[in-house]
């Protein structure tokens, strides 16, 4: 016997096991909030899109676009949209009017769902079917289906797509990752397993639902009825706040998100103030290699456990894991710490290998279908049964992988990509910029941030400040220069390329990896 795997799965098992369970604690106080729904709840809501979908004309295999921090109702769309044969195209809401644009008329996205607060940068941004989220506008939407009503039928299909999620790289404009129902099953089984996801956890929403749908991590505490507690908006002392409210045990981050915490356990300490989750709050960080300090650091200070995985947006995105073995519990806290500022060992149904060039390989049921509409970048990725990461590194003897170096031209700041190549792309439309390269430096609390090297143009004149702000007025703010640098000349091959890793050595003297 075969049956699909679907992201209905997750949902269906619990609402009829946890029903009455809290499922999800919306941020209070924001437009449109829902307050605390149950399971029930919420397996109600998500079948009342799928049939407000079907009212609205919406056919299974279309896209539905949705731009918003955290909130429930994005919890609602993961299995409303994708649970009942549609595609979810989650949007960085950071992006600007342009930038989303292109998003949803690439995806060919006949919905567009916009969070209030973006409502007026976003207002030109035009779908067959455009709802806002305020609680007004969408009450049809995400009204409680009654207990008889279903949705058209749909037949299931685990290697329909569930989501494409775009995710900037080697090209100016973003590539629409295909993530399968497939992929993000067994992605979210293995996620949860090996992070020891229980029906007795509590998980914080730190990481934006946007973001490889949460790291698939909303579908694996989902199966299991665990109260999901939404945090719209990253404040260190706010998430020490929630974590003692709710008794929060598992939480999933980038590096930034760490930071943020530890300053605030920093104040709290210097006030005498008790700091929540001691031996209680597990929390998972990806998105950059951290230092093996701030790892120690939160085990000493917090009293939490630090679990770091490895992978992309391409591969659903778990690829490998570190969560510290038995084995090591004995060794000096610095020793573990520098343990485990390792990417990690494969997870389970991963292989991992490095090609001669020590670019890291990745064959997995989690690796994507494709890029929507780009079958030719696809075809540079996905080659003899591996998925090329575009990172650099090398296996350990003990067979934990690290991370030394990208080889895509791509950045990692606050845990969200940067395409270098974009960024150049916006400084060349400057009338004084003669020459640019933008690189990745090392930043104590972003990981990395965004440095532009500039060659000004004969004649002209330019500052630093204005430069940013000329970015600043194309492209989303995050993905901005925070420092330009003029030169005189920027290093080249013979054949005119520009040689990024001279221009970055200078900045990384000092690190044994070329990535923060």
């Amino acid at each position: 016997m075969k049956v699909p795997l679907t992201v209905s799965d997750f949902l269906r098992r619990g609402a009829l096991v946890y029903p009455d369970r809290p499922a999800l604690i919306d941020e209070p106080g924001t437009a449109g909030t829902l307050g605390t729904i149950t399971y029930r709840s919420l397996e109600r809501r998500a079948r009342g899109v799928a049939i407000a979908l079907d009212q609205l004309g919406v056919g299974h295999g279309e896209r539905v676009a949705i731009v918003s921090p955290n909130a429930a109702r994005f919890g609602i769309l993961f299995y409303g949209i994708s649970g009942y044969g549609r595609v979810l195209v989650p949007i960085n809401y950071r992006l600007n009017a342009d930038e989303v644009r292109y998003v949803v008329e690439h995806s060919g996205a006949s919905v567009l769902l916009v969070d209030p607060e973006s409502d007026e940068a976003l207002h030109d941004v035009k779908a067959r079917h455009r709802i806002v989220l305020d609680g007004v506008d969408d009450e049809q939407l995400f009204a409680e289906a009654p207990d008889d009503a279903e949705p058209a039928f749909w037949e299931p299909d685990e290697d329909a797509t569930a989501s494409i999620n775009y995710t900037s790289g080697t090209t100016a404009r973003p590539k629409g990752v295909q993530l399968t129902h497939r992929n993000c099953w067994l992605n979210a089984a293995v996620f949860g397993w090996q992070t020891t996801v229980t029906d007795r956890d509590v998980y914080l929403h730190t990481l934006p639902m946007f973001h490889c749908n949460g790291w698939g991590m909303p579908y694996a505490v989902t199966a299991m009825g665990v109260p999901q507690v939404v945090v719209r908006k990253i404040d260190g002392e706010e998430l020490l706040r929630r974590i003692d409210e709710h008794g929060v045990t598992l939480m999933c981050g980038a590096p930034a998100v760490v930071a943020a915490i530890l300053d605030a356990a920093g104040t709290r300490r210097a006030a005498s103030q008790p700091i929540p989750g001691r031996d209680q709050v597990r929390i998972v960080v990806a998105g950059a290699p951290p230092p093996s300090k701030t790892i120690e650091r939160v085990e000493a200070e917090l009293g939490w456990e630090f679990i770091q995985i490895y992978g992309l947006t391409e591969t659903a995105p778990l690829l490998t894991m570190n969560r510290r073995p038995a084995e090591w519990d004995d060794l000096p806290a610095a020793e573990r710490a520098r343990l485990q500022s390792r990417a990690g060992v494969p997870a389970v149904g991963v292989q991992i290998a490095t090609d001669g060039s020590g670019e890291v390989l990745a064959r997995s049921n989690h690796v994507f279908a494709g890029y929507w509409e780009q079958p030719e970048e696809s075809a540079k990725v996905l080659v003899d049964g591996f998925f090329h990461t575009g990172d650099e590194g090398h296996i350990d003897p003990d067979e934990y992988l690290v991370i030394s170096d990208r080889k895509k031209d791509v950045i990692i700041s606050g845990g969200e990509n940067v395409s270098s190549v974009e960024v150049e792309d916006c400084l060349y439309q400057h009338p004084a910029v003669a020459e640019a390269a933008v690189i990745g430096i090392p930043d104590p609390k972003w990981g990395e941030t965004v440095k532009a090297l500039v060659v000004v143009r004969p004649g002209h004149e330019v500052t630093e400040a204005e430069l940013i702000e000329f970015c600043r007025s194309k492209l989303a703010h995050f993905k901005c220069p925070r420092s330009v640098e003029m030169r005189d000349s920027l290093a080249r091959t013979a054949t005119g390329k520009l040689q990024k890793f001279k221009l970055r050595a200078t900045y990384w003297d000092g690190y044994d990896r070329r990535i923060n």
